[in-house]
């Protein structure tokens, strides 16, 4: 894959993220692309389900799951607007993902090398390709605008 292919699909994912940001969610937007397909789309939904692991990326793995009925996400890569924190890093690790492309960095919570890197080489049992920084200063407005709306 090229990089503007992964440049269009962080575009489509920040998108999703300005969704989250009108529904007053943390402004993250996620989307799972296999075989050049869009498989599905996600943003954060923590504050609507009332669920700490309402991630973006957490509810595009689930809904890929469901959607190829298998927790195998063989081939498919995540895109998400911001990188991913422990949690998210390492459900796709679980799902068998080939590649995480991702936006702004995250240096509070990120896992994908901002505070630690579950994606390192031979750390589990499965290697996830790993792409940062992708239009990483669009993806960081969007977080900043919600921040800065929110004090």
């Amino acid at each position: 894959m090229t990089k503007s292919i992964h440049q269009e699909m962080i575009k489509r994912a920040l998108q999703l993220a300005w969704e989250a940001y009108n529904q007053e969610e943390v402004p993250v937007g996620a989307l799972i692309v296999l075989k050049d397909k869009i498989i599905v789309r996600a943003y954060n939904e923590k504050e609507k389900l009332k669920d700490p692991t309402s991630h973006a990326e957490i509810l595009a793995i689930r809904e890929a799951c469901r959607y190829l009925q298998s927790w195998h996400l063989d081939g498919a890569t995540l895109y998400v607007t911001l990188e991913p924190c422990p949690m998210c890093a390492y459900a796709s690790i679980q799902a068998r993902l080939k590649r995480v492309v991702f936006g702004a960095y995250d240096p509070k919570a990120g896992a994908a090398g901002s505070v630690v890197n579950l994606f390192e080489k031979n750390l589990f049992n499965h290697n996830v390709e790993l792409i940062g920084g992708i239009l990483e200063k669009e993806c960081a407005i969007v977080l900043k605008e919600f921040f800065k709306n929110r004090r």
